[in-house]
């Protein structure tokens, strides 16, 4: 496999991450909704109150992890795979002598391929360290010393 089917491959595991993350979210969204619809008023008063309260700051934590979800989804829209750069940025496909990394959302580990890619934000650490840096480049992480062999 070519680097740059082995970029396509990181890319749509991150679509499919984000995709299984955005269902998983609206689902739990949908099950909380319905559960808010269907409470009635019992007796118990203060009991049913708090257990709207509870669903309500549920509803609420998964509002924002859908947000976040949307702006992943966002950042991955973004990304030309025809492109190419020589310095490190948003979609690019990076190889070190430590191991490979597409710059895109924080995914983790990519096992569609049989190379070991990490799919990484450029705003991690490591994704910090790597912007703008080229093919050559060498630099210190984790008292690693690590050099960029290829930036596709």
């Amino acid at each position: 496999m070519n680097t740059i089917e082995t970029k396509l491959e990181a890319y749509q595991f991150c679509q499919s991450f984000i995709n299984k993350r955005l269902l998983n979210i609206n689902q739990h969204i949908g099950q909380i909704q319905e559960a808010l619809r269907s409470e009635t008023k019992s007796s118990a008063g203060d009991k049913h109150e708090t257990g709207r309260a509870h669903l309500q700051l549920e509803r609420e934590r998964l509002g924002i992890q859908l947000a976040e979800a949307q702006k992943m989804q966002s950042v991955l829209s973004k990304i030309s795979l025809e492109k190419t750069n020589k310095k490190i940025g948003i979609g690019s496909f990076v190889i070190t002598n430590q191991a490979s990394y597409f710059i895109a959302i924080s995914a983790g580990l990519c096992k569609k391929t049989p190379n070991t890619i990490f799919c990484i934000s450029i705003n991690t650490p490591l994704g910090k360290v790597l912007a703008e840096k080229k093919a050559g480049d060498r630099f210190l992480f984790n008292n690693q010393q690590i050099e960029i062999n290829q930036v596709i």
